[in-house]
């Protein structure tokens, strides 16, 4: 019998679970942001000094440029460990590991996906497929790889076997053309170890990932949903988001249970050269004690702040400017990867 990370006992805890670490990859990719990379490295900065102040830091940061250009902004900084370890891109919730937790006795363990770059649609990704192998190598973790392509960003865990899982993105064939839903489902409970799948079709405008379900839906409690919505009727976001929202208030989770489903509002369109981008406060990032929400100059930043403020009560909720970094196609949660406790 096939020795999975289930099988094992492990699991892929919640963010909201304690954190040893947050990983991070520095910004090298001009591509990434056409015309606009220059303000870019002051964004991974004020991200990487405000995560660390709650929370150890690790930057991958390889080649003798980018390597300089991190230490020169953050190298100083306690709670920082910056490594010289190369990669094609910044989005590190897709190309890194998956941390698993398991029992007290067990090695520290990981998943090591494939990565493709959602789809081949962003070539080369060599570097950025090979992270997660570093940092197993680097941490002297037990490995496992499932061989199948995969990112962080298309689930959400409640850490108790429940997933949020982003349908066109898992099941499109530029990702495993040979695997079924059932097949998908079966990795998905034998590494993360889920026992509930819930698949969601969300797909916002601008997103060039096949719809990622942290732009649209995130767990903030065991049973508690935050999804985005869209108020305007004439908006392209709009069907997709109720329907999103409809689909979540019809679904329990791993006990049966129903969801809590919280609205998210979502920021007026924002276009870059007449290029929709994919905003929304659904990508934040839960830190150890803080809450790192992406704020777009919008009317609806503070209701945003707000409403996540009363649902994690005991942690700060910290607004970060995240209108340059969002020409890049992602935020703070696409930008991160949790390394549990």
């Amino acid at each position: 019998m096939q020795q999975t990370p289930a099988r094992l006992g492990y699991r892929m805890p919640a963010e909201w679970e304690p954190h040893a670490a947050t990983w991070l990859s520095w910004p090298r990719n001009r591509d990434t942001w056409p015309g606009k990379f220059e303000p870019i490295p002051a964004v991974w900065e004020e991200m990487a000094r405000t995560i660390a102040a709650v929370e150890p830091v690790h930057i991958l940061a390889g080649g003798e440029e980018v390597l300089r250009q991190a230490e020169s902004m953050v190298g100083d900084v306690p709670n920082i460990t910056i490594h010289d370890i190369p990669t094609n891109d910044v989005w590190i919730r897709d190309h890194g590991p998956t941390f698993l937790v398991g029992r007290p006795d067990a090695p520290p363990a990981l998943v090591n996906w494939t990565y493709n770059a959602w789809g081949g649609k962003y070539p080369p990704f060599d570097l950025d497929n090979l992270v997660p192998k570093q940092i197993a190598k680097l941490q002297g973790r037990l490995e496992f790889e499932p061989q199948v392509v995969f990112e962080g960003g298309a689930i959400d865990v409640n850490g108790q076997g429940t997933v949020l899982a982003a349908e066109q993105c898992l099941l499109d064939p530029n990702r495993n053309p040979n695997l079924t839903r059932s097949q998908v489902e079966w990795y998905l409970a034998e590494y993360l170890g889920a026992s509930k799948i819930v698949w969601l079709r969300a797909d916002i405008a601008g997103d060039d990932t096949d719809g990622h379900v942290d732009q649209s839906a995130r767990f903030v409690g065991p049973r508690t949903v935050v999804a985005a919505w869209e108020e305007n009727p004439d908006d392209a976001n709009f069907d997709s988001l109720q329907a999103n929202f409809g689909r979540l208030r019809e679904t329990t989770d791993h006990d049966g249970r129903p969801l809590d489903v919280v609205p998210l509002p979502m920021p007026q369109p924002m276009y870059y050269q007449e290029q929709r981008l994919p905003a929304s406060y659904a990508n934040f990032y839960i830190a150890n004690g803080l809450v790192v929400v992406p704020q777009y100059g919008d009317p609806a930043d503070h209701r945003a702040v707000r409403i996540l403020s009363e649902l994690f009560p005991d942690r700060e909720i910290r607004g970060l400017n995240a209108v340059d970094l969002v020409w890049g196609l992602g935020a703070y949660h696409c930008a991160t990867q949790q390394e549990p406790a």
